[in-house]
């Protein structure tokens, strides 16, 4: 699975499951636009990863929410390393801890700004892009085991993310005709900064590895795997699918 000649955009490509990936996608060949939103020295550490793997990289600071940043970032990208063939849309933001009749408007608002209208924004802008240069690419969203699992206590990340899923079927079928695939991973419990402070609690640690059946969390490096067959030639015939990878958590969730 190679991608050489191909310019990948990771959108949160600072730490995580989207350092991992634009890390990923360098060593297959691609040259690696990333963004960041506050992490600047972690996109500064992708940025020399990317480079260490001999490909260039372009590193933008951007607020997904804001649509214009959004269609800016994809010309400047453009400009510096060539019409973006391959969109990882992997920003996001988790919550937990409160409950619907508990929800204050301004989060309800911020989640659902990250976490669903920042992808599509993102789409948007990579679909005009593709349409101009007369089609082809991959897109493919960093999703959750949220989007089809319940969510008590953070029901508009799970909402978010069940928009997604949403989006990348109905996108799929619009863009097939420009041959550009459209997919997502859903991803369980993986070991990043977002999920790092339950993981160092043992008696929370412990509670999550009971729930899956591999009987640990993931690593960015494995989602980063998929991600890469998913926006390969490989992966040409696969569109409009959501891609789970959790360790085998959404079969044990009704028994956890």
């Amino acid at each position: 699975m190679q991608l050489e000649g191909k310019v990948a955009l990771v959108t949160g490509a600072d730490s995580g499951i989207g350092q991992a990936t634009a890390e990923r996608l360098a060593k297959a060949g691609a040259d690696v636009a990333i963004t960041y939103h506050t992490d600047h020295e972690g996109a500064e550490e992708t940025r020399r990863r990317v480079e260490a793997a001999g490909r260039r990289a372009y590193v933008q600071q951007v607020d997904i929410t804001d649509p214009a940043a959004v269609t800016a970032l994809f010309a400047a990208a453009a400009e510096a390393l060539g019409p973006v063939n391959v969109l990882v849309a992997n920003a996001g933001k988790g919550m937990g801890g409160m409950k619907v009749a508990d929800m204050r408007d301004e989060k309800l608002d911020q989640i659902l700004r990250i976490d669903l209208m920042g992808p599509l924004y993102c789409a948007r802008a990579f679909v005009q892009a593709r349409q101009q240069a007369g089609g082809g690419g991959r897109l493919l969203f960093i999703g959750s085991v949220a989007g089809h699992l319940p969510t008590p206590g953070s029901a508009p990340y799970g909402m978010a993310k069940a928009g997604v899923n949403s989006l990348v079927r109905s996108l799929s079928v619009e863009v097939a005709p420009d041959r550009i695939n459209v997919n997502a991973i859903a991803p369980g419990m993986i070991e990043t900064p977002m999920t790092q402070e339950r993981l160092d609690d043992p008696e929370k640690r412990a509670e999550s590895m009971q729930a899956i059946p591999w009987g640990r969390p993931g690593r960015p490096e494995e989602i980063a795997g998929l991600a890469l067959f998913l926006v390969s030639d490989a992966a040409d015939y696969v569109t409009g699918q959501t891609w789970t990878m959790d360790g085998g958590l959404t079969m044990n969730w009704g028994g956890a």
